[in-house]
């Protein structure tokens, strides 16, 4: 190689220097020629070209705002060393916005190449040693990428560590440095070195190789099994992104730690001195990277530069070189919810075979963390990210930064789990750094502890989409505030997935924000029977307060919902109660298969009960079925009269008449605390004897509920006087339960006594009650100093039609509570209705009435609904009606088309707010009648209407409506009445398609029947009837297709419409300021706006409608009856029988004889589909 020509130099690599910036002074022009030696080709390829001109300054990074060299004086020797370098330190903390000026804040990321000339980061040539410091040196064997060992004589200053032959090379440019006895130092023949060619490095006399110690980015031990000592130093050049590596083979360990200490020391300083450590290409580069992972926040941005390191064990009997323990270099960046790996930007030219190697993009959860360790010794740390149900994914990392880095990722951890005392992540690093730890950023105090953050976190870390997860957040109850998990709506996947559950259940670890946090038929079965055998992190050793639990079954041993629940218990303070009713579909069918493999919940919440280790006290376990070793859980809580439970709700859970005995005999020992007991629809029988001795212990029932249980009673009441009498309840449902006249004297007893002024809800549905035996329940009601007693009677499944006038001679003397619920009311004679709705109508103490599902032999005839309308105008105390119906495919339950004319009295209510009549079939009429009443009542705000087979038109009725009321709050959609009008359309058009091809005439009743199908006949010129030929106006499937979805569009911008004014409405309620944009001009149910929704269906023109208009211009001017239909029908659209079929340009104005008309014609059902397929042919 030696004997070939060498290149003088290489022009393609060479900068341009007017773009940059010179960072040290120039050699002086003035310097003679004698003084200045010629600048050799650099001898690594990874140094930069240089200008071969003395007066060439020195080049830096564009960005650099820092230098070693700038400023000072020239050196005295008379070949001046300069500096290419500027010093930066390894990491940056702030945002990204902090690196730029405004208007760069303001630019996009966009991508940018470097295409430096540059094409390495050794600094080689002259080089100024004024100002440096030598802190160690001495002869070290160097390895670097895939050259051949070497010796070299390695300096340490305070700005570089430069490398020399020898030491008396050294010696020349560090004259502290004392000269010794080596290898002879003739100068040989003058050549330029190959780039690349490190080895050459030694044959120049004057030369050395060296690198700013601000490009270091770590410096660590490599314990490769070697008989010596290696030290691994990695560093990077900003402006070409290239990396290297450097080793230093030492044979005695103290020299090895000394190198390692000194080198780690002067790195440290020297970062101090630049606070730009990155280019802007590099900072753009990172954050486009958190941006497509949707990670990124200028506030919460770190970028540090680190080393990957590849770690293989055992000896090497090989000399390979060090470079083969391959390793890469990346940005560690950490962003809002992840932890990013980026690879560096690609070089603008290939780098040499000594780069590293280029790693992947890799992100990791902060929430995922498992361990972080790093050493006092050296740079190298370690994480470890584990996802749930997978092992430990760790990196071996190397930084100089590695402090900062681990204050950064446990800033990261607690800003996004700010409410946990106890991070779930293994913390290994020096005693120094838990003093040092970073204050969490500032953050707006938030109502519940941050909880979004925490579970948004938690879905980032387990790649799951956040907006899938459905919870609601309740004020109005007990132990508020309560969290409830709502079911997702997704169709096809309508359960929760197990990362699903576990972000949710892990976000409200700590979170003491909430009283109450309910499952309510929420499917956690994906839980049962399930473990996480990869990891403990998940799993707590230790309570709240730092305890160590104690006498509980071991975490591993246990499946991963028992695990879960026990967090939400243990590490919150504040929360008493739990519902998990319906929460796990499991069904043990052999309780002595099943006895070890219990629900998991009685295991995960009892035992800490037991151990005071919890304050939960309210447990509902109902729509559970519970094993044998359940009840076992339960009894070793109860019998402890510390554990204070306040309830047992264990409704519907399968209990037999021995469990249901050893829970009331363990429930018993908490009879000072006990309030709410809940036994419903078990199959279990009670005694009642039993039952009477067990109630009588407890004195703070406040909620009972035995509904559907079975009772030995004979002639004793289910609970007697004096039982109820010790309890000042709020709740009683005895649903399902037959009741003797003992028990109802019972009730009525305690009803009349002032411990029954709590009272709230008394169910007695489903308990064959006739009408006397409900009169003897309202006679203890009635308060002759007219106050209404605020209790809630439900007395639905009743036989309430035996010994009907007593019920209502007690309605019509207002003796009723406040609410009452009577649905499923079955007359066999219309007037008993009649009485029943009279007597309703002199009531003066109802203010809530459900009379839902009444049945009639026969639709209400025009008396009753006289009565009906009646009851609405004169009745001033009811604010709350239900008058629903029932529709299904073996029954329909309505009061029939007289309703409509009924509701008309609601014009005059003043007192009524909210009405429900779904399941009527109102039709057309009675949205006609409801529309009338939106425009004359200003005291309704809710009406729900749905499934009264309501067409667009009557929907439309509605909605001009309600553009004039604004104070109606709420009025549906409408979206089931939607879905039958578009299958009763869909069933027309079928008719039609069938019916198109027919070679016979069309009568009328065919043509109103099939919606735009018109027959014609004509005749001949002598008036005479000739032959009859078909004058079928003809569809095409475009047509039929364009009008169906023109009317779903039309009913879409009628949504909308509706949507705009309740929205309207709700703001001048609430006070709240008024959009000053009207949502949506109101529009008439005439057929131009279908016209209108037509024209936003651009389809093919098919001009079906000219041609059957051409074909009644043929003939003689004799129209028979068909014709004179369809000219009839296309006068209302606007269509004369001339040649003009051009559609108005603006629809016409809201008309009520419009809607009169529409009454006339019937449900207009059939008119709906007629009018779009005509107005599709008019358009054209």
């Amino acid at each position: 190689m030696s004997g070939r020509r060498r290149r003088k130099s290489l022009s393609i690599f060479r900068p341009s220097l007017t773009s940059l910036t010179p960072i040290s002074d120039m050699v002086p022009e003035s310097a003679p020629p004698a003084t200045m030696k010629r600048q050799r080709r650099p001898s690594s390829f990874f140094t930069p070209s240089r200008s071969t001109s003395p007066s060439s300054p020195t080049l830096e990074r564009t960005n650099s705002a820092n230098s070693l060299g700038s400023g000072r004086p020239p050196s005295p020797k008379s070949r001046p060393r300069t500096l290419q370098k500027a010093a930066r330190p390894s990491s940056i903390f702030g945002s990204f916005r902090s690196l730029h000026s405004v208007q760069d804040d303001d630019d996009s990321l966009v991508r940018m190449n470097s295409k430096h000339s540059s094409l390495g980061e050794d600094i080689t040539g002259y080089l100024d040693v004024a100002n440096m410091s030598v802190l160690h040196h001495g002869e070290v064997q160097t390895t670097g990428g895939v050259f051949r060992k070497k010796k070299e004589y390695v300096v340490l200053t305070n700005s570089h560590l430069v490398r020399f032959k020898n030491q008396s090379k050294a010696s020349e440019s560090f004259p502290s440095i004392p000269a010794t006895l080596g290898r002879s130092t003739s100068a040989r023949h003058s050549r330029m070195n190959s780039i690349g060619s490190l080895s050459e490095l030694q044959t120049l006399p004057e030369a050395y190789s060296g690198f700013p110690l601000n490009d270091v980015v770590a410096v660590y031990k490599l314990d490769d099994g070697r008989p010596y000592f290696s030290i691994e130093i990695t560093h990077m050049n900003e402006i070409n992104y290239v990396a290297n590596t450097l080793s230093l083979q030492l044979d005695d360990p103290r020299e090895s730690d000394l190198w390692l200490t000194s080198i780690r020391t002067a790195i440290t300083k020297s970062r101090l001195s630049d606070l730009s450590p990155f280019s802007k290409q590099s900072v753009e580069h990172v954050a486009r990277a958190l941006e497509l992972e949707q990670d990124y926040d200028p506030q919460r941005f770190y970028m540090f530069r680190v080393v990957k390191r590849a770690i293989k064990g055992g000896a090497r009997s090989s000399t390979d070189d060090l470079s083969k323990l391959t390793s890469s270099m990346c940005y560690l960046a950490i962003g809002i919810h992840k932890l990013h790996l980026v690879p560096l930007l690609k070089p603008a030219k290939p780098a040499s075979t000594t780069s590293l190697v280029e790693p992947p993009t890799n992100s990791y959860g902060v929430v995922t963390l498992h361990s972080l360790a790093l050493q006092s010794f050296d740079d190298t740390f370690q994480l470890a990210f584990r996802f749930p149900f997978q092992k430990p994914s760790i990196l071996h990392l190397a930084s100089s930064s590695v402090t900062d880095i681990a204050l950064c990722i446990r800033q990261a951890a607690d800003f996004l789990r700010p409410e946990w005392q106890e991070q779930p992540f293994s913390w290994s690093v020096p005693s120094s750094l838990d003093d040092a730890l970073l204050p969490l950023p500032y953050s707006e105090p938030d109502e519940h502890l941050h909880f979004d953050r925490t579970l948004a976190a938690y879905c980032a870390g387990f790649r799951l989409n956040a907006s899938h997860i459905r919870y609601t957040i309740s004020y109005d109850c007990e132990d508020s505030p309560e969290f409830e998990l709502l079911a997702p709506v997704r169709k096809r996947a309508p359960q929760y997935s197990v990362l699903e559950l576990l972000a949710v259940m892990r976000s409200l670890r700590y979170n003491e924000s909430f009283h109450a946090i309910t499952f309510r038929n929420v499917n956690l079965d994906s839980l049962h029977r399930l473990q996480d055998s990869f990891g403990s992190d998940h799993m707590l050793s230790t309570t709240r307060t730092g305890d160590k639990i104690r006498n509980l079954r071991p975490q591993e041993q246990q499946w991963l919902l028992v695990q879960e629940i026990q967090a939400l218990a243990l590490k919150s303070k504040r929360l008493r109660r739990l519902d998990f009713s319906n929460c796990l579909t499991r069904k043990p069918l052999d309780f002595e298969i099943t006895r070890n493999e219990g629900c998991g919940i009685c295991e995960a919440i009892f035992p800490l009960c037991q151990l005071q280790l919890t304050n939960v006290d309210w447990i509902i376990l109902n729509e559970i079925a519970l094993a044998e070793i359940d009840i076992d859980y339960f009894y070793a809580a109860a019998i402890e009269k510390k554990c204070h439970l306040r309830a047992l709700e264990m409704g519907n859970c399968g209990l037999d008449d021995s469990s249901i005995s050893i829970i009331m005999d363990g429930i018993s020992c908490q009879q000072a605390t006990l309030e709410s007991i809940d036994l419903s629809r078990n199959p279990g029988r009670l005694n009642t004897e039993n039952l009477k001795r067990q109630l009588s212990q407890f004195s703070c029932i406040r909620k009972l509920n035995l509904s559907n249980m079975q009772f030995n009673s004979g002639t004793e009441p289910v609970i007697g006087s004096d039982i109820l009498l010790k309890w000042r309840l709020e709740e009683l449902t005895l649903n399902g339960t037959r009741l003797n006249e003992e028990s109802l004297e019972a009730v009525a007893t305690y009803l009349r006594s002032s411990q029954s002024s709590t009272l709230r809800h008394l169910r007695f549905d489903h308990c064959q009650l006739t009408s006397k035996d409900v009169a003897k329940l309202l006679e203890p009601m009635a308060n002759p100093k007219d106050k209404v007693r605020n209790l809630h009677l439900w007395l639905c499944e009743n036989r309430l039609q035996q010994h009907h006038d007593m019920l209502t001679y007690a309605i019509g003397r207002s003796m009723t509570p406040s609410h009452m619920t009577m649905q499923m009311l079955e007359y066999g004679d219309e007037r008993d209705a009649q009485t029943l709705f009279s007597a309703i109508a002199t009531n003066t103490t109802l203010r809530f009435l459900d009379i839902s599902h009444i049945s009639l032999p026969i639709d209400a005839g025009q008396e009753t609904c006289r009565i009906l309308r009646h009851m609405f105008e004169v009745n001033d105390t009811l604010e709350e009606l239900a008058l629903s119906g029932e529709q299904s495919h073996l029954e329909a339950v309505t009061l029939g088309k007289g309703l409509s004319d009924a509701l008309k009295g609601l014009a005059q209510n003043t007192s009524l707010k909210i009405l429900r009549v779904e399941h009527q079939v109102l039709g057309l009429p009675g949205a006609h009648t409801l529309a009338t009443v939106i425009q004359q009542n200003s005291t309704l705000r809710e009406i729900h209407c749905e499934n009264n087979e309501v067409n667009l038109q009557a929907f439309t009725v509605m909605v001009n409506a309600v553009s004039t009321n604004t104070t109606l709050l709420y009025l549906p959609d409408m979206d089931k009445d939607r879905a039958w009008s578009r299958k009763k359309l869909n069933r027309e058009v079928d008719d039609l398609r069938e019916h198109k091809g027919s070679p016979s005439p069309i009568s009328k009743g065919t043509v109103k029947k099939i919606g735009g199908m018109m027959g014609r006949t004509r005749t001949s010129s002598s008036g005479k009837s000739g032959d009859k030929s078909p004058g079928l106006l003809k569809f095409t499937e475009q047509d039929m297709s364009a009008a169906l979805q023109a009317l779903d569009q039309k009913w879409t911008f009628e949504v909308a419409r509706l949507r705009g004014y309740l929205r309207r409405n709700y703001c001048l309620a609430h006070g709240m300021p008024v959009p000053e944009e009207e949502p949506v001009q109101m529009h008439s149910p005439s057929t131009s706006s279908f016209a209108h929704a037509l024209r936003q269906a651009r389809i093919d023109r098919t001009p079906t409608l000219e041609r059957s208009l051409q074909s009644l211009q043929l003939g003689d001017g004799v129209i028979e009856d068909e014709d004179e239909d369809v000219l009839e029908k296309m006068n209302v659209l606007g269509i004369t029988d001339g040649e003009d079929t051009t559609p108005s340009a603006s629809p016409p104005d809201y008309d009520e004889k419009y809607d009169e008309k529409l009454l006339e014609s019937g449900s207009g059902d059939e008119y709906d589909m007629e009018e779009a397929l005509i107005m599709k042919d008019k358009e054209f």
